[in-house]
């Protein structure tokens, strides 16, 4: 079964970025996307992403509070906050959450964070 990854962020600019970033390195996995923090939550249940790169500025909730509300419901889904809120209290919330925290712009190298992230045995 093909590792599928959701991407979670309002701007479809950086949606794209992600997405053809992943299709370079990752070109097997299936991606989904999500514009919302609630679009990503109501998604989880039935897409059952095995990761997920989570914005944090969202309008609604905020990728914080989305990864919150999913790891209530899965905690095996692995998620990469992806974020240019680079402040230390970002960085510790995303370790709380069990979340890796990358910073953007979306680069080779930060996908590559990223994916190693995402790749590296439990």
């Amino acid at each position: 079964m093909k590792p599928k990854l959701l991407i979670v962020d309002d701007s479809n600019v950086s949606r794209l970025m992600i997405k053809g970033r992943i299709a370079v390195l990752q070109p097997d996995w299936e991606v989904i996307e999500a514009a919302s923090g609630d679009e990503a939550v109501a998604l989880v249940p039935t897409a059952k992403p095995d990761f997920i790169t989570m914005d944090v500025n969202m309008p609604g909730i905020t990728g914080f509070e989305a990864a919150e509300k999913i790891r209530q419901t899965d905690q095996r889904v692995k998620i990469v906050i992806l974020t240019a809120n680079i402040q230390s209290s970002s960085r510790e919330k995303a370790e709380q959450l069990a979340a890796k925290f990358v910073q953007k712009p979306v680069t080779q190298a930060s996908m590559q964070q990223a994916i190693d992230y995402f790749l590296a045995t439990p």
